[in-house]
């Protein structure tokens, strides 16, 4: 099963600039999406054409703002069991941030997690939500695997971004928030990225700014976890960084499932 995750920053701005032609290229059995930046009202006047695959769209209530998808194949449809939205907490879920399939071997839950700000006037916001999130994997997990992918807005460890140190106290690389991913690893869930290549260098945002992507002066935000239970599974991690559209690139996860 090849599964994909990409921030697409605009679902409407990524199809102008090369989503199906992805969609042709990488054939992902399962997408998901995050900032879609699209409610329900404002995607019915749009022309998206995906025959291929079931939508599961869960739009923030702010028009333009935040959002996540999952687009599923249709040949997958038949192993899907339950689809639910959110965490149960009305101030995240109306950002439309959770999504959580059961399938019948394991759970995907699609996350578009909250960015700290420039000025960490949502830090707090932000390790709330993930505490909440944490709680609400440990649960599913105790019925079957879990893969949880999507922006994280995090750089895990220094080596996930261009420059650490200028950045150690910066929205995305705080101390609060590295720990707040730590928790995570401490349950269990491994990086599936960083279990497969320890010490690569690869990022998966760049900022819009100074030629950073040219310059590959980069972050790794974007990930795909997994149970203890699904490692030997992985038949392949990857970030593709040459595919544009974002100022995020996908990330894919292969599995033996």
């Amino acid at each position: 099963m090849k599964l994909s995750s990409w921030n697409v920053n605009g679902m409407r701005a990524v199809i102008k600039n090369g989503f199906t032609d992805y969609l042709d290229k990488h054939n992902p059995d399962i997408i998901c999406l995050q900032e879609i930046k699209i409610d329900n009202e404002a995607r019915a006047k749009e022309s998206f054409d995906f025959t291929k695959y079931e939508e599961f769209w869960n739009p923030a209530q702010k028009k333009g703002y935040s959002g996540t998808a999952v687009l599923v194949k249709n040949k997958l449809t038949a192993e899907i069991i339950r689809y639910t939205e959110g965490i149960g907490e009305a101030k995240f879920d109306s950002e439309g941030r959770v999504q959580t399939l059961e399938f019948k071997k394991f759970f995907l839950v699609n996350v578009y997690f909250p960015n700290s700000r420039h000025d960490l006037s949502r830090l707090k916001y932000k390790v709330e939500f993930n505490n909440l999130l944490w709680a609400h994997l440990i649960k599913l997990e105790k019925k079957k695997p879990i893969v949880i992918t999507g922006d994280f807005n995090v750089a895990h460890k220094e080596i996930d971004l261009k420059n650490p140190k200028e950045n150690i106290h910066n929205a995305g690389f705080t101390i609060e928030e590295r720990d707040s991913f730590d928790e995570l690893i401490k349950k269990g869930f491994i990086d599936s990225f960083r279990y497969k290549y320890p010490d690569k260098v690869q990022y998966s945002w760049w900022s819009y700014r100074s030629g950073a992507r040219r310059r590959n002066i980069g972050w790794r935000i974007d990930y795909f976890c997994i149970s203890p239970k699904l490692k030997d599974k992985i038949k392949k991690a990857a970030i593709l960084d040459d595919v544009v559209g974002s100022d995020h690139c996908p990330v894919i996860l292969d599995l033996e499932i």
